[in-house]
């Protein structure tokens, strides 16, 4: 690991600043480890810090730099880069990404597993208890679900791969001179799922909003065992997690669903990273990666491509709440507005929603669907639970898909549901499906307009840019790293 990103106590401790004010603590500044791990208010603070890592401004919390929320939809078919935009993150919408020129989750993610591993290292300095082996969990989620996001972006999909295929560095020490190589890819992903199993048996079934709780790490558990293609398991795990969702977490009725990306309710949101007015900065204002309001106008910085904005029927509550439409500069386009903002308060400032239970029941659909014919009851169940929250049409008599059809229109509703919140590249790269862009459809609501550059319309399945490069940086500091290949 480059030392920069372990070189001191006192970052890894940083405070849960903004995140709930009236938990705020001092922050520690260079204490020793002894100081630093002494009481329960300690290790509360710890894991603000711990939680503040998801904020950084090139993972949950950022946009330009690059995010968790719109990069993964920039790098697919779910986005267009708009002409009359600022052009940010074009050299990624160009898969054209290099060492020295990609989306820099590295630093950010392994800064959220340093602050877990100086928690989990010092944790017996709590007396044996509920709220140690909680805070213990709570350490262990956090820490597998960055590992787990760095697998995604740096490593092929584990459907496929040999024991010889690289993961990341599955770093679970604070020593400030270590420079790990790269844990095989398979080993890694146990490892993942191994603190995921560790958190489910400790963490409360409630911890309140912005922190993990045993059905957010169930469901949690459930996505990593769908990438795993181990059906049987994603399936126990999600419904686990939708046994254990609080009444508060339910999943939403279609009148419920647009104050979700209101943060007015909590329905549907099993784990989020929260964001306050306070913390409204270029790098954790949400919105504005997919659009800004300059004048009263609202300039798209990526609009939705025509192929996704038609798969929404007027009748779909997603269609009004994900998407709206502006003129500006002449041109007149889709924007994505579901992170516009709370309606009060600073723009484009909202919590990012990085588990819902709507992802967990489609999760369980579709491995369901995968277990075989005997479960594709089940799975079509699943489906229809979300179908009859979207749309006010909606008839289960006549959604009986069976075969192929019901595995699509699962997919497809996956797409739907999920657009603009982190998943489809990642969704095209574990399903083994190529980028497909359009030659002809451009960035206007028409579809006239500027359309994807030639040179970025189709990456294949089996592409190397499925795999992002491991910025040079930490190949420079750690003579340990293996570089992705034809990188």
């Amino acid at each position: 690991m480059k030392r920069k990103y372990i070189y001191m106590l006192a970052i890894g401790l940083m405070s849960f600043a903004g995140c709930d004010s009236e938990l705020d603590q001092e922050p520690f500044n260079a204490l020793s480890t002894g100081q630093a791990f002494r009481t329960p208010a300690d290790f509360q603070n710890a894991l603000r810090g711990a939680y503040a890592g998801l904020r950084g401004a090139s993972y949950y919390g950022g946009q330009d730099a690059g995010s968790m929320i719109i990069t993964p939809d920039i790098l697919s078919d779910n986005l267009i880069i708009n002409s009359q935009g600022r052009f940010s993150q074009q050299t990624l919408y160009q898969l054209n990404y290099t060492a020295n020129n990609t989306w820099n989750i590295w630093n950010n993610a392994y800064t959220t597993i340093l602050r877990t591993n100086y928690i989990l290292e010092n944790i017996n300095n709590l007396p044996e208890g509920a709220e140690r082996e909680n805070v213990k969990a709570e350490a262990l989620g956090l820490r597998a679900l960055a590992h787990f996001d760095l697998l995604r972006l740096y490593a092929k999909r584990y459907i496929g791969a040999t024991d010889a295929d690289l993961g990341v560095p599955y770093v679970t020490s604070t020593d400030p001179t270590q420079k790990p190589s790269r844990t095989p890819l398979k080993q890694a992903y146990d490892l993942v799922v191994a603190d995921f199993l560790a958190a489910e048996a400790g963490i409360n079934a409630t911890n309140g909003v912005g922190r993990l709780s045993k059905a957010a790490v169930q469901g949690l558990l459930g996505r990593v065992y769908l990438y795993m293609g181990q059906w049987q398991n994603a399936v126990d795990k999600s419904t686990a997690a939708i046994n254990n969702a609080p009444a508060a977490n339910a999943l939403a009725s279609r009148t419920e669903f647009p104050s979700i990306w209101t943060d007015a309710t909590e329905k549907d949101v099993l784990f989020k990273v929260r964001i306050l007015d306070t913390d409204a900065t270029p790098v954790v204002t949400v919105g504005v990666g997919y659009q800004q309001t300059v004048n009263g106008l609202v300039r798209a910085e990526f609009s939705p491509t025509c192929e996704l904005v038609r798969l929404y029927a007027p009748e779909d509550v997603r269609t009004t709440t994900y998407i709206g439409e502006s003129t500006y500069g002449g041109l007149t386009s889709k924007y994505v507005k579901k992170h516009v903002g709370r309606g009060t308060g600073a723009l484009n400032v909202v919590d990012v929603k990085v588990l819902r239970l709507s992802e967990v029941y489609l999760n369980r659909a579709e491995a369901l669907y995968n277990l075989g014919a005997g479960q594709h009851a089940a799975a079509l169940a699943d489906l229809n639970e979300i179908r009859s929250r979207r749309y006010s049409n909606f008839d289960p008599a006549t959604a009986v898909e069976t075969g192929t059809d019901l595995y699509n229109a699962i997919l497809e509703e996956r797409r739907l549901e999920l657009a603009f919140e982190g998943h489809r590249f990642f969704d095209l790269k574990r399903l083994g499906l190529p980028i497909e862009r359009s030659a002809t459809e451009g960035d206007a609501s028409d579809c006239s307009g500027v359309a994807a550059p030639a040179n970025a319309r189709t990456l294949p399945a089996d592409n190397f840019r499925f795999q992002l490069p491991i910025p040079q940086a930490e190949i420079d500091a750690n003579k340990n790293i293996i570089q992705n290949k034809d990188y």
